[in-house]
């Protein structure tokens, strides 16, 4: 039996590959043990018990980029989360840890690394992360989604693997039909697929809010995921547009319904989001959260710009422009092709499966060493 911890988490952009990973596991090698370590009060604490596996919480959080109190409490947490996280170990007794990303997978890398454990970790960017830069000397196997990354990390531990994804999305074959009469929309009209993530996104959610008569005028239909804390406004402003097609959902569960029936995606440019949209190869206009750590997201949706597989539009000019190119995609089927047929091309499958292969490689070393 070949145990492994899988730490991370903080957003779906991270918890979602931690489970593709635990999965292809699971698949690939039946005899395997998975815990999964994220962080107290982060939606892993939900997600990942939903997808059927243990979960250990440590009671860590970032540094705020201003000036807090908060931030005053995050050494003593941190060598809280470093304790804990050697407690988790002796008692699991991994053969090998992965990282995903987000706060936990600092302390346990980091715990892990000392206690000479053989760790992997896969980063999701085109730009690292800090805690991600620091572990890249301690782990044996860095997994990267994008070339050039020996600028950040050893080269001789890369593994060029992409981002893993949901399994459901990997195939929409069939899926169209199922998510028209899923969504309640028409085959005829196109339709217009919006997400923020998986927590929202105040600035997309604002301009499409601000262009839904516009939206409605040209006969565009849209599947519009807003998140928790904008679903109620915007389920009253959608009321008077639903004979149109137009509605508002605060979390999609079927994501690759809503891929399958998208003629064009409007999306944050986390990395999760960018390989799914090279996946399931859908034009997509991309609104980079400019407050991500070294400003990631506009990298990752460069990484697409720069071989004509995308359209970007800059956070602040969201609200002004987002209506138009909107419009304008919809209405240029050539030019929709031409993006779709470009990010497929940039498109990596089996990146969990990969991931999966080189944590088995690592584990079943480590117990031959043992």
């Amino acid at each position: 039996m070949l145990k492994v911890i899988i730490s991370g988490g903080g957003t779906g952009g991270h918890i979602f590959p931690a489970i593709a990973i635990a999965n292809a596991l699971k698949e690939k090698y039946k005899l395997v043990d998975i815990l999964f370590v994220g962080a107290l009060g982060k939606m892993e604490m939900e997600k990942v018990p939903a997808a059927g596996y243990p979960i250990e919480g440590l009671n860590i959080s970032g540094l705020q980029r201003s000036l807090s109190l908060s931030n005053l409490a995050f050494p003593f947490k941190l060598f809280q989360s470093i304790r804990r996280s050697k407690q988790i170990i002796k008692s699991f007794k991994p053969d090998v840890v992965v990282g995903v990303g987000g706060f936990a997978s600092g302390p346990l890398l980091y715990a892990a690394s000392k206690m000479k454990i053989p760790a992997l970790i896969h980063e999701a960017n085109s730009y690292p992360g800090i805690t991600n830069k620091l572990l890249g000397n301690w782990v044996q196997t860095i997994c990267v989604a994008y070339d050039n990354m020996e600028k950040y990390f050893p080269k001789e531990k890369l593994i060029l693997t992409g981002n893993p994804v949901r399994s459901d999305i990997l195939n929409l074959n069939g899926k169209r039909e199922r998510g028209l009469e899923y969504f309640k929309l028409k085959d005829q009209q196109k339709t217009l697929f919006v997400t923020g993530g998986s927590l929202g996104s105040k600035t997309i959610n604002e301009s499409i809010l601000k262009n839904l008569e516009l939206i409605a005028s040209q006969n565009i239909q849209l599947i519009w995921q807003t998140g928790k804390s904008f679903f109620s406004t915007a389920e009253a402003a959608v009321k008077p547009y639903e004979n149109k097609g137009i509605y508002a959902y605060e979390f999609i569960s079927k994501m690759d319904y809503a891929y399958a029936v998208a003629d064009l995606v409007v999306s944050r440019a986390g990395a999760g989001a960018v390989a799914e949209l090279s996946l399931v190869t859908k034009a997509a206009v991309l609104i980079p959260y400019p407050l991500a750590a070294e400003d990631h997201q506009t990298k990752n949706a460069l990484a697409l710009v720069n071989h004509n597989a995308a359209v970007l539009i800059k956070d602040a000019e969201a609200r002004e422009k987002l209506g138009t190119v909107i419009t304008e995609l919809m209405s240029n089927d050539e030019k929709r092709m031409k993006l779709e047929h470009q990010i497929t091309q940039l498109a990596i499958r089996d990146s969990a499966e990969v991931i999966a292969s080189e944590v088995y490689r690592l584990g079943t070393q480590n117990k031959k060493n043992k």
